[in-house]
């Protein structure tokens, strides 16, 4: 009959009790993803512990497609440190390094100005209209750390939606089916570990 033939009728067979059980886990697991974000932004202290490089701006230190580990503390931000940063009007994050740092002596304040390591010019360009310096609260946090290519997965499916949902359908289906599809193999005695 085949895999699509046997999904089919594991659809047909699954009772109310079993489509209750999978929900509550699925609801589990985003619950649980949804915590462990929020631990992340606690330890941090950044509201994006992981931001996605999505430009070649900072070529050849970081690709696009990295992902950045970001940690944000009330340390005075310094030149060459490589920061993400939001501007008012612009809903992405920005990833470029410090390059020069003004103290205002009154308050002892720092604001930045940022560049694009692959950039000629800095960044005063991408800034709101008028500004010149981003202030502490543009900061969202520090680069800490990278972990190469793997942000390429998220690039894919923001470009190309229709991938997303298409995992996003596969996995339901995969998590509506597999109780079932396990208990059937049980019955059968095809199931792993059954000795037969």
């Amino acid at each position: 009959m085949g895999f699509i033939g046997e999904t089919v009728d594991s659809i047909k067979s699954i009772k109310i009790r079993q489509v209750l059980t999978q929900t509550v886990t699925l609801g589990m697991i985003v619950t649980s993803a949804l915590i462990i974000w929020k631990a992340l932004m606690c330890v941090t202290g950044t509201e994006s512990p992981v931001v996605v490089v999505l430009s070649g701006s900072m070529e050849p230190g970081f690709k696009r497609g990295d992902i950045l580990f970001l940690h944000m503390t009330q340390e005075p931000i310094r030149a060459g440190e490589i920061v993400v940063y939001n501007v008012d009007g612009r809903d992405i994050p920005i990833v470029h390094r410090v390059i020069k740092v003004h103290e205002r002596r009154n308050t002892g304040d720092v604001d930045v100005l940022t560049k694009g390591d692959y950039n000629k010019d800095d960044d005063i360009g991408l800034y709101a209209d008028g500004q010149i310096w981003l202030n502490r609260h543009h900061i969202m946090g520090r680069a800490v750390g990278f972990f190469p290519y793997v942000g390429w997965v998220t690039i894919t499916m923001t470009e190309k939606p229709i991938i997303k949902y298409i995992l996003i359908g596969a996995l339901g289906l995969l998590v509506i089916t597999s109780k079932d599809r396990q208990h059937t193999e049980k019955k059968a005695g095809r199931w792993w570990g059954s000795g037969s």
